[in-house]
């Protein structure tokens, strides 16, 4: 059984990422982030996953034994490094939760033309050639969010940069509806919460001695 300690170091992050996503979806207006920043985000939910998981499986004994505690700062900073070098390797995309498809098409079809003038629709593929912008329009429609996802080579990031700001301008005007599947992870955090706080004080010992295992000292 998992010790209450990295039960919280695992699922605590996860917890707060799901409230996050719950609190956006239950909002009544869109909410717009770039794509590096929401997978940024989904990193750090996960990354107590990949303290307890990977990191304590391959842990460097040896080199542990040379530098002590100090061993995990390398491992978190490795991790990091790792992270950034997977976002800079991302195309870019903009994330918009709690608006569905026919909210936003017009939205778009209202802005895209003031944007560039060259601009072509083709299906749910937009290209705007004077921004250097192509990107295609992806549905996750069970929660009802939105990304525009890059297409193609010679993507401009000034170009995705104006149309994040003008899109979060007209979006700033827009109300919609309350997501109800933004109350199942409020649900879900408060529950995975609710958890760690029983399982600490069933045992409030456990998380220093989980820590001090952690570290192995």
């Amino acid at each position: 059984m998992i010790d209450p300690f990295r039960l919280c170091v695992a699922l605590g992050p996860i917890a707060i990422y799901a409230l996050l996503l719950g609190s956006l979806n239950l909002s009544r207006r869109p909410f717009l982030v770039g794509g590096m920043r929401d997978a940024a985000a989904l990193g750090l939910a996960v990354s107590g996953l990949i303290v307890i998981g990977p990191m304590e499986l391959f842990f460097p004994e040896a080199a542990a034994a040379r530098i002590g505690p100090a061993i995990w700062i390398v491992l978190v900073v490795f991790y990091a490094m790792l992270l950034v070098l997977v976002l800079l390797l991302l195309r870019p995309r903009l994330i918009l939760y709690n608006i569905a498809a026919d909210q936003l098409r017009p939205i778009l079809a209202d802005l895209v033309p003031k944007l560039d003038a060259e601009a072509r629709w083709a299906g749910d593929s937009v290209a705007l050639p004077t921004l250097g912008v192509q990107f295609h329009i992806d549905r996750f429609a069970w929660m009802r969010n939105m990304s525009l996802v890059a297409i193609g080579a010679g993507q401009s990031h000034a170009g995705w940069r104006q149309l994040e700001r003008s899109l979060a301008e007209a979006l700033a005007r827009v109300e919609v509806g309350r997501n109800p599947r933004g109350l199942t992870l409020i649900t879900a955090g408060v529950a995975i919460l609710t958890l760690l706080v029983l399982a600490i004080t069933r045992d409030p010992g456990a998380v220093p001695r989980g820590l001090f295992d952690l570290l192995r000292v």
